[in-house]
């Protein structure tokens, strides 16, 4: 690999060698996506590995969002997006 880059090596490769989060792969229907789990049954969206081509566009699939999924579904407050909210429009 060549990069060109003006910045000090140092910062371009700063935390390179760290190691990653854990990340699960959960899969609901059509969608496949990756977390980092944060608390049983709840994990970061990563990204979404395969899905239908209108669930990269729902906001509730944005990396970064909150996913329930599991046994702690039930215990979701209201308005946090949930697997089933991508599932109703696809």
């Amino acid at each position: 690999m060549t990069l060109y880059t003006p910045m000090p090596l140092e910062l371009v490769l700063e935390g390179w060698s760290d190691g990653q989060e854990p990340m699960i792969e959960v899969e609901y229907g059509a969608l496949r996506m990756l977390l980092t789990p944060v608390a049983p049954g709840v994990g970061k969206l990563v990204r979404l590995v395969s899905a239908p081509l209108d669930a990269y566009l729902l906001p509730a699939f944005e990396p970064g969002k909150l996913i329930y999924f599991g046994a702690a579904s039930s215990n979701a407050v209201a308005g946090t997006p949930s697997i089933d909210d991508g599932e109703r429009g696809l």
